[in-house]
């Protein structure tokens, strides 16, 4: 019986042996689950290769076990460049004590499960691309002693369950999108030393509870948007070393119990709200070496002592509104101070001379301030010194020539200042000298060629200054050089050829000076130039062929000069963004080559003497943002596939000679804010498509053929400032929906056919303000009073018009009015008073119907039309006078030459009858009047002296003066 029995035992422990032993190979053991997190993870560099079955699992890489190696307590699979999410398997493997999974490519979210691993102690997940919340799971991990998941995606709250989490030594949530409040339960973290929550979007104040975080040694809160006061209680974190609280919305004043952290080696509350003095107090942070209180709200004077703060190495006040100077004790000659920064404060007076006693600062920036003075001699005292910025001063006088004993010098910023007098060749000697700004001084002689010997420097820039004479010719030398800026001097001469030689040359600008020549031709060598200006300048002379060589130059600027020949050297360069070529002597025809810079946004070839068309390939410069052909000669239509302008900002094609009919694809670039097409020979009508542009600032179509309507759709334009249409053929009337334009200041509709009367609508155009011209049209109708709401226009013509009526007593409401003109018009009735001080010129033309000054007041003007009418009646009555004193005068002239001629013929008679019988009686005798009828035989005697003709001529004499009826039988006198 007992046989059976240990039989049956041990076949008993034999099935549960083989029941675990498959229960383990089924699913039990940790190598298991580490294949199947294996599984769920994409392996690009082999990492996991070693994880295989029928290895052991202690052997895998990453892998670490425990003593007996029967269970994984390390994890280890940093920088492996992981793909996937992390396994729901980790929950199983309840012995790890670390995990590090840091700086792989994880995604997804952290598993609650991680809450299962009560002997948990490390878990790095830092870099990766997690998101999702923290799990409240977490806060179940008792041993947990470092928690470092930042660097990912998470977002929502640092939840309150960490405070549980009593053994926690690091806490690393950065850069991270965490937003909400710093949780009170923070506070309840007794063995914390690092807490690293910056980069997120946390808000609220900091806690009074972090004060019970008593083992602190790192605080990082910045770059968030915490807000508040800063909590006095951090005042009792004494084994704090670093707080960085900088960028962040703390308010207040900066608190004086921060002077009890005696360890404190790094503060820096830079770009907060904070005001009011800084402590003196912080004089007891003895071990303090970084101390940045820079871009704040602090007033008050300086008030940090070297002679305390011995370890001090870098203090930065900068962007406050500190007064005052620097104080007398600020610096020990045995100080460590390497790096001071006071810039963009108040500070005032001359140059401290108690800077010159901090031997060891090598960076020393007062830029922004209101020193003044000359800079001292001494200043060669800081032998220590790399980086020297005094910009953005009031400093007077010269550049020391001691500048060029500080042989350790590398920055040197001087500019913004009144300093005079020349650049010291001393500053030859500074062979370390890497930048030289001594831009907006007072600045004059020449440029010394000892500058040549810096041969460190990578950038001069002397600009805005009154330097003359030639650019160094041996300015080659600076081999090193990237950017020179020499614009707006005076330096003459042409441009040295040894300037090519600068091959790391990048930006060249030697705009408004006096330069003259030609490009030189070693131009071809600056293959990595990316900017050149040479602006307003006198230089002359066709392109360089070898310009086409310089593949990386993005921006041109030659404007302003005398060049001349055509500009295919330009063309076709792939970098170029901008080319302004404006008023020079180029000429011939546009290169449709231009269209290769495909990465062109402004073109300005305006004032010059190009010929031909508008290439039809510039459609391709889709980025083109900026034309401007004004002032040339181009001729032809533009082409349809121009419309590739989609992007065109400024289309500028004023004073050229281009016709047909304005292009309707204008209309659908979007971003049109500019089109003058003014002074060319455009016909046609104005496309009603412009009013689809509704970023339109102005336009402009004056001096051109235009006919047929103003476009109603240009009521559209509700962007719109400038309108001028004026000398065309347009015809009909304005459109009132013009009134639609009410960011319109200026106004131009003169010199047309435009009929009707002035829109009522007009008077809501409140910003009108240089001018409304509807002069030499025909408009009719009377001046509406709207008008009168124009307020700010400063220009009023509506002359040579049929406006008819009185001027609108509204009209006087226009304070701002200096040019008024309503001349040959059809006006009449008094003119607003306002309007006294404008010239008779105004208002002439108007069939003195007008009245009021400057004309007539209006008791005067009638007065004078009484004065007419009377006037009128006198001119009647003289005239009547005239005429009947002239028609009485006329009859006695009449009668008189009437009563000569009856008399004259009277005698003649009797003389003829009388010498007929004379001559018979008398025949010897010769007279004169027998003479004349004997010779001429004209006279019939006979017929002469009837009776009959004597009784006609009595009764035609009307009176007989001296001569009776009884006279005509006594003779007539001969």
């Amino acid at each position: 019986m007992g046989s059976v029995l240990f039989s049956c035992l041990l076949f008993f422990l034999t099935s549960v042996s083989v029941v675990l032993a498959v229960s383990s190979a089924d699913g039990s053991s940790d190598s298991y689950r580490l294949l199947r997190i294996k599984s769920e993870l994409v392996d690009p560099y082999g990492v996991l290769d070693t994880w295989s079955e029928g290895t052991n699992m202690c052997t895998w890489n990453g892998v670490a076990c425990s003593d007996d190696k029967s269970h994984i307590v390390r994890l280890n699979l940093t920088s492996s460049g992981l793909e996937g999410q992390i396994s729901q398997e980790f929950a199983h493997l309840t012995s790890l004590r670390v995990i590090d999974l840091s700086d792989n490519f994880l995604n997804g979210t952290i598993p609650p499960a991680l809450g299962e691993l009560h002997n948990l102690e490390e878990l790095l997940l830092f870099s990766n691309f997690l998101s999702g919340e923290i799990p409240s799971e977490i806060g179940r991990l008792r041993k947990l002693r470092v928690l470092r998941i930042g660097a990912n995606m998470l977002t929502g709250q640092v939840i309150p369950e960490i405070g549980k989490l009593s053994e926690l030594r690091v806490l690393a949530v950065a850069y991270c999108q965490f937003s909400g409040k710093i949780p009170n339960e923070i506070g309840n973290l007794k063995q914390l030393i690092n807490l690293d929550l910056q980069q997120n979007s946390l808000s609220g104040p900091i806690p009074e509870a972090i004060g019970g975080c008593k083992n602190l040694q790192n605080f990082a809160a910045s770059n968030n948007r915490i807000e508040g006061k800063i909590p006095a209680s951090i005042g009792r974190l004494e084994s704090l070393k670093i707080l960085n609280l900088a960028n962040n919305s703390f308010s207040g004043s900066i608190p004086v119990e921060l002077s009890h952290l005696s360890n404190l080696m790094y503060l820096n509350l830079f770009g907060n709200e904070l005001e009011g003095e800084i402590p003196f107090e912080l004089n007891q942070l003895v071990l303090v070496e970084t101390l940045d209180l820079s871009n704040n709200n602090l007033s008050g004077t300086i008030r940090f002592l070297n002679t305390q703060l011995k370890n001090l190495e870098t203090l930065s006040l900068s962007g406050n509104f500190l007064t005052g100077s620097i104080p007398s004790n600020f610096c020990l000659r045995d100080s460590s101070l390497s790096l001071l920064i006071l810039a963009d404060n108040k500070l005032s007076g001359n140059f401290p001379l108690e800077l010159l006693n901090c031997t060891s600062i090598r960076q020393l920036d007062l830029s922004g301030n209101s020193f003044g003075g000359m800079l001292p001699p001494g200043l060669d005292r800081l032998e220590s010194l790399t980086d020297l910025l005094l910009n953005n001063n009031s400093f007077t006088g010269t550049i020391p020539s001691e500048i060029g004993n500080l042989t350790n010098l590398e920055d040197l910023y001087l500019f913004h200042n009144m300093l005079s007098g020349g650049i010291p060749v001393e500053i030859g000697k500074l062979q370390r000298l890497r930048e030289l700004y001594l831009y907006e001084n007072q600045l004059s002689g020449s440029i010394p060629r000892e500058l040549t010997n810096c041969s460190s420097l990578t950038s001069v820039d002397f600009f805005g200054n009154q330097l003359s004479g030639p650019i160094p010719d041996n300015i080659g030398r600076l081999k090193n050089l990237v950017i020179l800026q020499l614009r707006q001097n005076e330096l003459s001469g042409p441009i040295p050829s040894s300037l090519g030689y600068c091959r790391k040359l990048q930006k060249l600008t030697l705009a408004d000076n006096k330069l003259s020549g030609s490009l030189p031709p070693t131009f071809r060598f600056l293959s990595e130039m990316d900017l050149i200006t040479l602006y307003n300048n006198s230089l002359e002379g066709p392109l360089p062929e070898s310009l086409s060589l310089l593949k990386n130059l993005s921006k041109i600027n030659f404007s302003h000069n005398k060049f001349s020949g055509n500009i295919s050297p330009l063309a076709g360069l792939d970098s170029l963004t901008a080319l302004d070529l404006t008023n020079n002597s180029f000429s011939g025809p546009i290169p449709s080559e231009l269209a290769l810079s495909r990465n062109l946004t402004r073109l300005r070839l305006a004032n010059n003497f190009f010929t031909g068309e508008l290439p039809s390939e510039f459609g391709q410069l889709e980025d083109l943002r900026f034309l401007d052909l004004s002032f040339n000669n181009l001729t032809g239509n533009l082409a349809p596939s121009l419309a590739g302008l989609k992007n065109l900002g400024h289309f500028l094609l004023s004073s050229n000679q281009f016709s047909g009919e304005i292009p309707t694809w204008l209309g659908g670039i979007e971003d049109l804010g500019e089109l003058d097409l003014s002074c060319n020979n455009f016909t046609g009508t104005v496309p009603t498509e412009l009013g689809n542009s509704p970023k339109l600032l102005k336009l402009s179509l004056s001096y051109n053929r235009l006919s047929g309507p103003i476009p109603s759709e240009l009521g559209n334009l509700t962007s719109l400032n400038v309108l001028n249409l004026r000398r065309n053929n347009l015809s009909g009337s304005i459109p009132s929906t013009l009134q639609k334009c009410q960011k319109l200041y200026e106004l131009r509709l003169s010199e047309n056919n435009l009929t009707g009367s002035i829109p009522y609508e007009l008077g809501s155009l409140s910003e009108l303000q240089v001018i409304l011209d509807l002069s030499k049209n025909h408009i009719s109708g009377e001046i509406p009073s709207s008008l009168g709401n124009l307020v700010k226009l400063e220009r009023l013509n509506l002359s040579f018009n049929q406006i008819q009526g009185k001027v609108p007593p509204s009209l006087g409401r226009l304070s701002s009015l200096h040019r008024l003109n309503l001349s040959y018009n059809h006006l009449q009735g008094q003119i607003p008073s306002t309007f006294s001080g404008f010239p008779l010129s105004s208002f002439m033309g108007n069939n003195h119907n007008l009245c009021g000054p400057p004309l007539l007041s209006c008791s005067e003007l009638k007065e004078h039309e009484r004065i007419w009418e009377l006037s009128k009646a006198s001119v009647v009555g003289i005239t009547v006078a005239i005429v009947l004193t002239s028609t009485v005068l006329c009859m006695v002239l009449l009668y008189i030459m009437l009563r000569i001629w009856c008399n004259w013929r009277k005698v003649t008679i009797s003389c003829l009858e009388t010498g007929g019988i004379e001559s018979k009686s008398r025949q010897g005798e010769n007279w004169v009047y027998g003479e004349e009828i004997k010779s001429g035989q004209y006279w019939n005697t006979t017929s002469l002296v009837s009776s009959k003709e004597k009784q006609i001529s009595k009764g035609t004499c009307m009176f007989n003066l001296s001569v009776s009826s009884s006279d005509s039988t006594e003779k007539p006198l001969v």
